[in-house]
């Protein structure tokens, strides 16, 4: 039977799984309207704070910039239409708040709805339905990954392509299905969310994870070759005035010298000398992009000619080439690749799954016991102190363990609620001889690490000796008595009663006055009959009154 260490209980919160992750996502991030018009389907309710008294809606209406109230939250089902966008339909929670003569609107939506409407914006055009679950995998994982990139703006994710590109009310039948394919799925390295980068269009070659992000040296996202990459050709000129207009934040005056002085592994272009100053190659790109549009510079992979009065640029490929190539990807998917298939190309060496996956275990010998961990060097703290508790349990009952107990550290508290099953605010649990424990570092800051393993390790010896009938109450009030007896106050307790709600503890509270009780039941038995007796109902069954 499983036993958890309630007498250390944690207050963290509970981490939603992926498929119950909600994110906030501001529409209009570039370009935010200055009036809505709002009809709701069938009706909304509105509010101006979270704890505000909502007001039904039913008829439509319009917002704008010069008469809202200074925030508005809509909740429920409504259409919203407006001039310079296709209109969406919502279901869930709107807030809106003027702003600089326009509306800023933050939309809290499930993460599967959020994955569809990032897949219109990204992938509308893709012709493999494989293909398309493959995205759908990669857009949730970054999401969850990269988390809330606008915390300090109060929203999680904007809507364009530098979070991912979101475009409500265009999913797709067919994207909709996709999402709802791979529900809940992600692709895991080392139990954590991978960085799921990805682009247009590769140009027949990935390139390292070290071109976007120095600091991101990781397997998954090494430069390889893509043989399914449809290579895409371009070339354009940019006139040198409108190109030094561009550049005006790092070259002054007119441009004489353009020029590639450093490529990357993978052939793209990494530093540009203009005249006399080094520019690195994402920031000549950005410049351009937002100067002269996105489609002059579509990738860094090119070469560079000087044509008088204009620069010529011929390369390949489109986006930054880090992680899935989109085009690649589509042409796996109508070569009757799997979806699997296309994300391990891709991503090589990640693991797919609801709950974190591809985590490397160690196991690591003590005297008495075995550390399994992810990180080594946790067993030399765990180790002896580990082997501390195990004394402290046999000292206090007077029995030992035939087996070896092993003990799982797990490397975060997400991993272990995924993998345990337990919430976040229980410590550790036990099953036979193994000790399921979170995180060594968020035990250490709680001061809790030991009284832990004592408290597991006693739970262990006791099962080891327990009778099949024993009851809960006797066996989860021994632990806690024994833990610190001093600090247990004997009462009275109808233990056929408190078996009862041990079994059906659903909350904390509720849990902490069950195992509250059965200590002080204990304690009243020892006070009674003696800890020896008590510890013999253990073993050979309680007399019967």
């Amino acid at each position: 039977m499983k036993r958890v260490a309630l007498a250390a209980l944690l207050l963290f919160a509970n981490i939603a799984s992926a498929a119950e992750r909600a994110v906030l996502v501001r529409l209009f991030w570039l370009h935010p309207p200055a009036k809505i018009h709002v009809e709701p389907n069938p009706k909304v309710t509105e509010r101006s704070c979270e704890t505000c008294y909502p007001e039904s809606v039913s008829t439509a209406f319009d917002l704008d910039a010069q008469h809202t109230r200074p925030r508005l939250i809509l909740t429920g089902r409504a259409r919203i239409s407006g001039e310079g966008f296709a209109p969406f339909v919502f279901n869930g929670d709107l807030t809106v708040q003027p702003g600089d003569g326009v509306l800023l609107l933050t939309l809290k939506m499930p993460l599967d709805d959020y994955v569809a409407a990032v897949l219109a914006g990204e992938s509308a055009g893709f012709k493999s339905d494989e293909a398309l679950k493959a995205m759908a995998v990669a857009a949730r994982t970054y999401a969850v990954h990269f988390g809330s990139r606008h915390k300090m703006e109060g929203f999680d994710f904007c809507d364009t392509t530098h979070c991912q590109d979101v475009r409500l009310g265009l999913e797709s039948p067919r994207v909709r299905t996709a999402v709802a394919a791979t529900e809940g799925e992600m692709l895991w390295y080392e139990g954590r969310p991978a960085a799921t980068y990805y682009h247009r269009n590769c140009g027949g070659e990935t390139e390292d994870a070290a071109a976007l992000d120095p600091q991101l040296k990781v397997h998954y996202l090494q430069r390889h070759q893509d043989n399914y990459c449809q290579r895409d050709e371009w070339h354009t000129d940019i006139a040198k005035l409108d190109l030094a207009n561009a550049l005006g934040k790092y070259v002054r005056g007119p441009i004489n010298t353009v020029r590639v002085t450093l490529r990357t592994e993978s052939g793209r272009a990494e530093t540009l000398l203009v005249n006399s100053r080094q520019i690195s190659a994402t920031d000549f790109r950005f410049s351009v992009g937002r100067s002269l549009g996105w489609d002059k510079l579509r990738s860094d992979l090119y070469e560079v000619q000087d044509r008088g009065d204009r620069v010529s640029f011929r390369g390949h490929g489109q986006g930054h080439g880090v992680g899935l190539c989109q085009s690649g990807a589509d042409a796996m998917g109508s070569q009757g690749k799997s979806y699997r298939e296309i994300l391990a190309f891709y991503y090589p060496g990640t693991a797919l799954g609801i709950n974190a996956q591809g985590l490397r275990w160690q196991k690591l010998a003590g005297e008495q016991i075995d550390i399994v961990t992810t990180r080594p060097e946790e067993a030399q703290i765990v180790t002896p102190v580990a082997e501390r508790a195990l004394r402290f349990a046999a000292d206090k009952t007077g029995w030992t363990l035939t087996g070896r107990p092993q003990i799982k550290v797990f490397p975060s508290i997400d991993i272990y609620r995924d993998s345990t099953g337990e919430p976040g605010w229980i410590a550790a649990s036990t099953r036979g001889m193994m000790i399921r424990l979170q995180p060594v570092r968020t035990l250490q800051d709680r001061g809790v690490l030991e009284s832990t393993l004592r408290h597991e390790f006693l739970h262990m010896v006791i099962e080891s000796q327990a009778r099949s009938d024993t009851p809960l109450w006797l066996s989860e009030g021994l632990v806690i008595y024994l833990s610190d007896p001093e600090h247990v106050h004997p009462a009275k307790v109808d233990t056929a009663q408190l078996d009862r709600r041990l079994k059906s503890a659903r909350t904390e509270a509720e849990m902490r006055a069950a195992y509250r009780d059965s200590a002080a039941a204990v304690a009243d038995a020892v006070q009674r009959v003696g800890l020896a007796a008590v510890l013999a109902w253990v073993t050979q069954g309680e007399p019967k009154s």
